[in-house]
């Protein structure tokens, strides 16, 4: 199973703004430390605000902050949320299941759900907090990515 692009972003937002958790960053700042788009990015943060993951403050010292402490924001959750119903076969596609020749006999849906299942089980096992663990090597990556280009030049 291979996540989207959006919830990979949704993921590396919640992930930048979890290695400091009070501090509050603009998606100019997250887009330059990661190289993605603004464009995408904005997107993003307006679904994880909606969703209730972020909280974006607008105005003069605004930007994107954690709408939750990184405890008790669930891997598993977030991207449920972001990737929607997993669709990993056509069968699995509500609007076109019935257009598969064996729909009616075929047993490779149940091992799919199976499999879809236990993907979100581990999924479940984790917080944002689990996976900022090393926020002082993140740090030095995300908030000064100048610094880490030269490093590894």
């Amino acid at each position: 199973m291979r996540l989207t692009a959006f919830t990979d972003y949704s993921l590396r937002v919640l992930m930048y703004l979890g290695v400091e958790p009070g501090r509050r960053a603009t998606i100019g700042e997250i887009a330059a430390a990661f190289a993605i788009s603004e464009h995408h990015l904005v997107k993003v943060a307006h679904f994880l605000g909606k969703a209730g993951w972020l909280r974006n403050v607008r105005g003069k010292g605004g930007g994107l902050e954690l709408a939750l402490p990184p405890a008790r924001i669930n891997i598993g959750a977030v991207v449920r949320d972001t990737e929607g119903d997993a669709v990993v076969a056509e069968c699995f596609d509500g609007e076109r299941s019935d257009s598969c020749v064996i729909a009616g006999s075929c047993k490779l849906r149940g091992p799919l759900e199976e499999a879809i299942a236990a993907f979100y089980a581990v999924l479940d096992r984790y917080t944002l907090a689990d996976v900022v663990r090393n926020r002082g090597q993140l740090a030095q990556v995300l908030f000064f990515p100048a610094a880490g280009a030269r490093k590894r030049a």
